[in-house]
C-alpha cells in the first residue's frame, strides 16, 4: 500500500473515532416517583413500605399522595424515614386526634362549667337546629402536623423540599380535584385528608376543600405528568365485598362509594411499575389502635416486592443524600405577629387567649397551650397557624389565620338521675354575642321529678375584671336530720330525728371577676337568696297544712378564689384543685326575727395523681365555719351523699344519706384509688372521714380522731351523656349500708 492512500486511511479513521462518541449516550439514572393512597388508618401500611424502601436504599425523587398518603408522604418528603415515622405515629393518640378533645385546663372557668354538663351540643339558629358540618374540626391533626413540619414552614413551594411534593383535594362546591404543590403545607395536608363527616371541610384561599380520596384516591397520572420514568405506588384501598359481606346498610353505602374509585384503580395499577398492595382487608379507615399491625402488612407487602426494588437499585447510581436541619420545638422566638381574619373579636383578645407576644421567647408547650385556650372558645370555626421564618435563622413571624364562627346559638341536652334530685332531662340554649362581642349567656331548664333552672351571663374581659350574672332555683324532698331545722329543745319535745322536707332554693347573684396567675379565679360579688323549707311532719292544728321552718330573703357580701387543673372533672388523674368562699349575710326578711349578722366560710382542696396509666389516687380535704349569729342553722354545713354541684353547704359524704350529719363547722378527708381496667371502666375503692359539730374549731374537737366514718366500693362507666355509676357505701358507726346511684353529667 502506497504510503499516501494510508495516511488518508488513518485520518478517515480518527476523524470517525470522535464522531461515533458523540453518538454514544451517558448512562441516565431514572427518575422515581413514590405515589401513596388514601385510605384513613389503612394509610398506616404505607410507613412500613417506607422502612422496607428506605432500607434497601432506593431513592425516591417525587413524591405525590392523597388523604391518609398526603400526610404520611409530606412527612417523609420533608425528610422524615421510614423509622421516624413509625415512632412518630406510634405516640400519637388517634383518639385525641379524631375526637378534636382538647385539655380540660385549656377552657376558661365559665367554657368548663358550661360543656360539663351535656351531653348532645347542636347549632341553633333561627328556632331551626343545624347539625355541624363534621365531628372534629382538625385542629388538633393540624397542630400536630404543624410542629412536625416547623423545620420546613418557611418553603412555599413544596417543589423545594427535600423530595419535592404534591397532594390531592377536593373542592367541595364543584367537585372537582384540587392540585395543592404550594402554600401552607400542613394546611395543604390536612385539606387532602378531611374525610367527609370525620373532620370540617378546609378553606385555603377561595376553595372550600375536603378529602382528595373523593375524586382520586391515587394520583399516579398526575405524577407521570412531573417527568419521573419509575412510580412506586402503596395501594391501600378496599376492594370490593362479595354479597356475604354486605350485611348492612353502611356496608352497602362504602360498596357504592367504592364503585368509582375501585374502577379506576384498574386502570392505574398497570401505570405503576412497582404495585404494592398491602393484604388490610380486615382493618378499617378507623382501625388506628391496630395501627402496628397494619405497619407491618406494609412491610410486609413491600417485601414481596423486593426483586423489583432490587432492580430499580441497580438503575440508579447513587443515592441521593437528604440534607435537613430540623428545628428544635422546645421553644420559638417569636419576631412579629400577623393576626388575619378577625372582625367581631380584637387583636388583644386573641393574642390574650394565645398568651404570646412580639420579640419574646415562648415554650413551644406553652404556645401550645395557648392555641387549645383560643380553640376551646369555641368563637372560630378554625385557626391556622404558619411560622414564617424571619430575617434571622431559629426567628419567626407568626400568622394567625382565623374564620370566626358563624354559629351564635346552641341548643344542648343532657340526661341525669340521682338519689337526690331523682331523674331529669336537662334543655339549655347558649347564645354567644348576646349583648356584646365577647359575652355569654347560658339558661338551663330542667324538667323531672323536680322542675330547676340555672341562668348565667358573663362579660368575659379574661385578666381584666368580668361581669357576670348568676340566677337558679333548685328543690327536692327529702328526709333530713332534725338538727339542721330544730334546736335541741324542740327535738327533746318532739322525739323528731329525721323531718321529711320540701326544700326550695334561689340564689342570684351580681359578680365581678379576674384571672391571676393564669391559674386562679377571684371573684367578688352581692348575692340574694331565697330560702323556703316546709313539711307535712310537723304540722298545725290542721293536718292538711304544711308547717314552714323557712321563708326568708338573705342578702350576702361574697368572695371565692378557685383554682382547677384536674384533667378530667369525673375521673381526675393529675391536677390541683382549690375552691375557697365566704359569705357574709347582712341582711334577713322579717320571717327570720332573730336574724343578726354572720359570715359563712369554707374551702375544697384536691389532688389527684397517677401511679400508672390505668391506677389513679385522688386525695381531699376541706373544712367550714361559722362567725357570728348562731341562730339561723339551715344554712349550717350538712354532710351525707353522693355527688357534685350540691347548692348552699351540702357537703358528699359516702356511708350516710343526704343532709344527715350536720353542724355550723366541719373538717374532712377522703381519698379516693380509681382503676380503669377497661377503657371508660372504672373500679374504685374509697374512704372519707369527718368532725361535724357546732363551734368545732372552739372547742378543738376539729383534731380528733374522726367521729364519722364511710368507705366505698363502686363502678362505674364514663359514657357520652356523662358517668354511669354505682357504689356500695357502709357507715362503721352506724353499721350499715346504703347504695349510691347515677346517671349522667351532674347538673
Amino acid at each position: 500500500m502506497k504510503p499516501s492512500i494510508t495516511i488518508i486511511i488513518v485520518f478517515l479513521l480518527l476523524r470517525a473515532f470522535p464522531v461515533k462518541a458523540q453518538d454514544i449516550k451517558e448512562p441516565t439514572t431514572p427518575k422515581v416517583g413514590l405515589v401513596l393512597s388514601g385510605g384513613g388508618a389503612k394509610g398506616l401500611a404505607h410507613i412500613g413500605a417506607l422502612q422496607v424502601i428506605d432500607s434497601l436504599g432506593v431513592t425516591i425523587d417525587y413524591v405525590a399522595g392523597t388523604s391518609m398518603g398526603a400526610i404520611i408522604g409530606a412527612l417523609y418528603a420533608a425528610g422524615y424515614s421510614g423509622n421516624e415515622l413509625d415512632s412518630i405515629f406510634k405516640k400519637i393518640d388517634f383518639d385525641k386526634i379524631i375526637n378534636d378533645a382538647l385539655p380540660r385546663a385549656s377552657k376558661a372557668f365559665f367554657e368548663r362549667g358550661n360543656s360539663e354538663k351535656y351531653a348532645i351540643s347542636l347549632p341553633f339558629e333561627n328556632f331551626k337546629l343545624k347539625l355541624p358540618s363534621a365531628l372534629s374540626r382538625g385542629q388538633n391533626a393540624y397542630n400536630a402536623l404543624t410542629r412536625l413540619l416547623l423545620h420546613v414552614s418557611h418553603i412555599e413551594n413544596f417543589e423545594n423540599l427535600p423530595i419535592p411534593f404534591f397532594c390531592i383535594a377536593t373542592n367541595i362546591e364543584t367537585g372537582e380535584q384540587v392540585h395543592l404543590e404550594q402554600g401552607n403545607l400542613a394546611q395543604a395536608i390536612v385539606a387532602s385528608g378531611a374525610l367527609p363527616t370525620l373532620f370540617q371541610p378546609v378553606v385555603i384561599g377561595d376553595e372550600v376543600l375536603t378529602d382528595g380520596g373523593v375524586v382520586n384516591n391515587y394520583p399516579v397520572d398526575e405524577l407521570r405528568a412531573k417527568g419521573v420514568d419509575i412510580v412506586i405506588g402503596v395501594d391501600v384501598q378496599d376492594g370490593l365485598l362479595g354479597r356475604d359481606e354486605l350485611t348492612s346498610a353502611p356496608d352497602v353505602l362504602l360498596q357504592v362509594n367504592n364503585f368509582r374509585t375501585i374502577n379506576a384503580m384498574k386502570l392505574k395499577s398497570k401505570k405503576t411499575d412497582i404495585y404494592i398492595k398491602p393484604m388490610i382487608k380486615d382493618f378499617t379507615v378507623v382501625s388506628f389502635n391496630e395501627g402496628e399491625s397494619i405497619i407491618e402488612m406494609g412491610k410486609e407487602a413491600a417485601l414481596a416486592k423486593i426483586k423489583d426494588l432490587k432492580d430499580l437499585i441497580r438503575q440508579q447510581d447513587h443515592k441521593k443524600e437528604i440534607a435537613i436541619k430540623r428545628t428544635r420545638t422546645d421553644s420559638i422566638q417569636i419576631n412579629q405577629i400577623h393576626v388575619n381574619g378577625i372582625n367581631k373579636y380584637t387583636r388583644a383578645y386573641v393574642l390574650g387567649k394565645l398568651k404570646v407576644k412580639s420579640k419574646e421567647k415562648i415554650s413551644y408547650q406553652d404556645f401550645e397551650r395557648g392555641v387549645n385556650n383560643l380553640v376551646a372558645t369555641n368563637n372560630f370555626e378554625s385557626f391556622y397557624f404558619k411560622f414564617d421564618e424571619a430575617t434571622q435563622e431559629g426567628i419567626y413571624d407568626l400568622q394567625a389565620n382565623l374564620r370566626e364562627s358563624k354559629s351564635t346559638t346552641f341548643l344542648k341536652l343532657g340526661l341525669h338521675y340521682d338519689d337526690l334530685y331523682k331523674s331529669a332531662a336537662l334543655i339549655n340554649v347558649t347564645k354567644k354575642r348576646f349583648l356584646f362581642n365577647n359575652d355569654i349567656a347560658s339558661l338551663d331548664v330542667i324538667l323531672g321529678d323536680h322542675v330547676r333552672y340555672n341562668f348565667e351571663y358573663l362579660i368575659d374581659k379574661g385578666f381584666y375584671w368580668s361581669i357576670g350574672l348568676r340566677s337558679r332555683y333548685n328543690a327536692f324532698n327529702k328526709g333530713i336530720n332534725a338538727q339542721l331545722l330544730l334546736d335541741d329543745g324542740e327535738i327533746d319535745a318532739t322525739g323528731i330525728n329525721k323531718i321529711d322536707v320540701e326544700l326550695e332554693d334561689q340564689t342570684n347573684e351580681f359578680y365581678l371577676q379576674t384571672l391571676f396567675r393564669k391559674d386562679f379565679a377571684l371573684s367578688l360579688g352581692l348575692e340574694h337568696k331565697r330560702l323556703e323549707v316546709k313539711s307535712e311532719t310537723i304540722s298545725s292544728t290542721n293536718p292538711n297544712d304544711e308547717f314552714i321552718f323557712e321563708n326568708t330573703d338573705y342578702i350576702s357580701l361574697f368572695g371565692n378564689v378557685k383554682l382547677d387543673t384536674y384533667d378530667n372533672k369525673y375521673f381526675p388523674k393529675k391536677g390541683v384543685y382549690f375552691n375557697g368562699d365566704i359569705h357574709w349575710y347582712l341582711w334577713a326578711s322579717q320571717f327570720n326575727k332573730n336574724f343578726d349578722n354572720f359570715s359563712i366560710a369554707r374551702a375544697n382542696m384536691g389532688y389527684a395523681f397517677s401511679m400508672s396509666s390505668k391506677i389513679a389516687i385522688n386525695l381531699d380535704v376541706s373544712g367550714g365555719f361559722k362567725l357570728g349569729d348562731k341562730s339561723t342553722q339551715t344554712l349550717d354545713f350538712a354532710l351525707g351523699g353522693y355527688g357534685n354541684n350540691f347548692i348552699n353547704n351540702f357537703i358528699p359524704f359516702i356511708g350516710y344519706d343526704f343532709i344527715s350529719i350536720t353542724g355550723n363547722s366541719y373538717v374532712k378527708g377522703a381519698a379516693k384509688v380509681d382503676y380503669e381496667f377497661l377503657k371508660n371502666h372504672h373500679i374504685s375503692i374509697e374512704g372519707n372521714w369527718a368532725n361535724v359539730d357546732d363551734d368545732l374549731f372552739e372547742n378543738g374537737e376539729w383534731f380528733t380522731l374522726p367521729d364519722y366514718r364511710g368507705y366505698a366500693l363502686g363502678y362505674a362507666i364514663n359514657t357520652f351523656i356523662g358517668p354511669v355509676q354505682a357504689k356500695y357505701s357502709y357507715s362503721t358507726e352506724q353499721k350499715q349500708s346504703i347504695w349510691f346511684f347515677n346517671v349522667g353529667f351532674w347538673f
